[in-house]
């Protein structure tokens, strides 16, 4: 496996360089800027790329664009400290094959690349986690933005522990009026009980009785 390593921590990159020699993998080029990395892949066309996400001269991010489109065959695998679910996501939209968290151990890491190179994907599992519990945030906001006035107050009710009798003496409704908006609140939220419905209203955003 030909690699360029592209990070501002220069021994950081000598120590990984030595995992990876060690293993019979040849590192072709260590760069500390992003505009190095890219005119080092250019050059070397390696097989993969340990790309850092923040460099002293601009985004990892715009490096590893540069990188795809002028050496398509080259997989780039981002490198950070950090493991934002957003910038997760532009990594991916940048068409990278891998993000790692640099507190991971080099034998991890060198594994990573190893299948990134055999045409895999690697995708540190917390970074993973991190952005399923945000799109599942961001669907039950969706859902919740679905509701009436009315139907998210009976939401929120429900989510607090009133129950049918309460909820319509408080909000001056008949008790049949009542059942229909909490009829309605399920129906749009797909849940099958007011404890489910109360479960997507935590997981959506923290509701409180007004």
């Amino acid at each position: 496996m030909r690699l360029v390593l592209c990070d501002d921590n220069r021994i950081l990159c000598e120590a990984l360089a030595s995992v990876l020699q060690a293993q019979d993998h040849r590192v072709l080029a260590i760069t500390t800027r992003a505009s190095e990395g890219v005119a080092a892949v250019s050059v070397h066309k390696p097989e993969a790329c340990l790309l850092d996400v923040r460099l002293p001269d601009g985004s990892g991010m715009d490096a590893a664009r540069a990188m795809r489109q002028e050496c398509p065959d080259t997989k780039i695998v981002m490198f950070s400290g950090l493991s934002d679910p957003a910038v997760v996501s532009e990594a991916r939209k940048a068409g990278v094959a891998g993000f790692l968290r640099k507190d991971q151990k080099p034998d991890s890491i060198v594994r990573a690349v190893e299948a990134v190179c055999a045409g895999g994907v690697a995708f540190d599992p917390a970074v993973s986690r991190a952005q399923g519990r945000r799109a599942n945030g961001e669907y039950q906001q969706n859902l919740l933005g679905a509701l009436t006035g009315r139907e998210t107050e009976v939401l929120r009710r429900i989510a607090a522990g009133q129950g049918t009798r309460q909820m319509a003496r408080e909000m001056g409704v008949t008790i049949s009026t009542l059942r229909s908006y909490v009829k309605s609140v399920l129906t749009k939220l797909g849940a099958h009980s007011r404890l489910e419905a109360a479960a997507i209203a935590s997981e959506g955003q923290h509701l409180s009785v007004v």
